[in-house]
């Protein structure tokens, strides 16, 4: 049974937050700013299956964003400047920002965001936009 089917709420929540990131994504796009870091292996292992269908994914962060947003494995660590936009736009940031890919929320860096309403983090990957160039694409069976 897949993780999917074993617990359908948590990666709903995952699929939520995601169109969430792509839309602020858009809109720091839009202005010139620079893309925003996915910091949340939770969020972002959701992002990777969704990368596995093309057309699913052209239309996710098409309905999000407004257009398709490409993916770019970019690694870093810093502050996570696109919060306050976040925060405007939807309130704080729920727990599963804070989750890892296996579920474990990392506690210390909840209770600091919470504290403070910022988050220091490290990423792997970044949206990009345009046309989705660096989207995978779908390898035929």
């Amino acid at each position: 049974m897949s993780r999917a089917a074993q617990n359908p709420t948590r990666t709903s929540i995952e699929l939520v937050e995601l169109g969430r990131f792509f839309t602020i994504a858009a809109r720091l796009f839009d202005t010139g700013q620079a893309a925003p870091q996915m910091f949340s292996t939770a969020i972002d292992v959701a992002w990777h299956r969704l990368l596995e269908d093309p057309e699913a994914y052209t239309a996710f962060t098409t309905r999000h964003a407004g257009r398709c947003l490409g993916h770019s494995p970019v690694r870093g660590q810093g502050f996570i400047s696109w919060v306050t936009a976040y925060k405007e736009a939807y309130g704080p940031l729920p727990q599963i920002w804070f989750t890892g890919a296996d579920g474990t929320v990392d506690t210390k860096a909840l209770a600091r965001y919470r504290q403070t309403g910022r988050v220091w983090a490290e990423w792997d990957c970044s949206p990009v936009p345009g046309d989705g160039d660096v989207v995978p694409e779908k390898t035929p069976a």
